[in-house]
């Protein structure tokens, strides 16, 4: 199998790194709220509310956002893309979108950065049932995977491919939505899909019944940041305490539903009439813990983002063609509000 190579770094490690260390000077840690006292801050997701996001009903449910002084409403999202434009109006305080739709924003000149990315390993994968026959992703050759043209799993399909050793003429593309590459998936329309391991998997599994397999980007070498939190720059500016609030009770309340997965899926129960069963629910919670960390945070607290993690993901969206490569980290996250910094 081959590796992924990325292409020469877009931006220069030295500001990087800088961005890591680089705390505005009132980052001497989260303020707890005083005599209990809370403000009301708005959270959109990227979607309607699914296991990934059971830290944040978790959190509130054992006082976690309370704790930082955080009256925390958590709204559904519609996408990525709409959470992130949300943000830049200032319909909403915080937002929960994938990095691969927030930096082409920025770079539209939408005012928004991330402040901590939590899922810092792609979930990113190629789903096929496990009695399809397709047992190593080399097996894929000949196949037909359903794709959603322009999103980040489609865009790098091609350099997974590469990965693996096969070409994009390897594998017919047969282009639908999010609904309709599981549909298709369920009725034999298609021999798999792409997309978000820790979301669609579980829910073709238990609608199905079938097992299904996974091959990750990741496995063959390619990866690069997915969801986290996001802020407006005058929201940054004006209000860095609630900013370092926000990003040390999120980090916080994952570390607790990583600790207590039941209890976190549990905490969902009821929030919305969209969410998934609880079996799916716990499933997808399953498999993003999977991929909260690289190898060079693995140690640090959930949240906590290292410098060449965030050079690769400019690289590998780059060289995908989703952003235009002459920005560099600084533009795009603010490393001040690092968790436990």
């Amino acid at each position: 199998m081959k590796s992924f190579r990325p292409l020469p770094l877009v931006v220069t490690t030295a500001v990087a790194l800088g961005l890591a260390g680089c705390a505005s000077p009132s980052s001497a840690g989260p303020a707890p709220a005083d005599d209990g006292d809370t403000r009301p801050v708005t959270l959109m997701l990227n979607w309607y509310p699914y296991g990934e996001h059971a830290p944040f009903y978790y959190g509130l449910e054992k006082g976690v956002f309370a704790k930082h002084g955080i009256d925390l409403k958590i709204e559904a999202g519609q996408g990525s893309t709409k959470t992130i434009q949300a943000v830049g109006a200032g319909q909403v305080d915080f937002g929960w979108a994938d990095t691969a739709a927030l930096l082409p924003n920025v770079d539209k000149g939408v005012d928004v950065k991330s402040v901590g990315v939590f899922l810092q390993t792609t979930p990113s994968a190629v789903q096929v049932f496990a009695d399809s026959g397709i047992e190593t992703p080399e097996d894929l050759k000949g196949k037909t995977i359903a794709v959603s043209a322009g999103d980040a799993p489609t865009t790098t399909f091609p350099f997974y491919l590469e990965a693996i050793g096969l070409s994009p003429n390897d594998v017919k593309q047969q282009n639908l939505d999010a609904a309709g590459k599981i549909s298709a998936m369920l009725t034999g329309k298609v021999d798999g899909l792409i997309g978000f391991m820790h979301d669609q998997g579980p829910t073709v599994a238990a609608k199905s019944g079938r097992e299904v397999r996974y091959f990750p980007y990741a496995d063959a070498g390619l990866s690069y940041f997915s969801n986290g939190l996001l802020a407006t720059s005058s929201t940054i500016k004006d209000d860095p305490d609630l900013v370092r609030d926000m990003v040390a009770a999120t980090s916080e309340a994952f570390a607790a539903a990583v600790d207590d997965p039941a209890g976190a899926v549990d905490a969902m129960a009821g929030k919305d009439p969209q969410m998934p069963a609880k079996d799916v629910l716990a499933e997808q919670w399953k498999q993003t813990i999977t991929v909260l960390h690289t190898e060079a945070t693995k140690d640090k607290p959930f949240g906590y983002n290292d410098p060449a993690d965030w050079l690769n993901t400019l690289d590998v969206l780059h060289k995908a063609g989703l952003i235009s490569g002459d920005k560099g980290v600084e533009d795009y996250f603010d490393g001040a509000f690092a968790p436990g910094d």
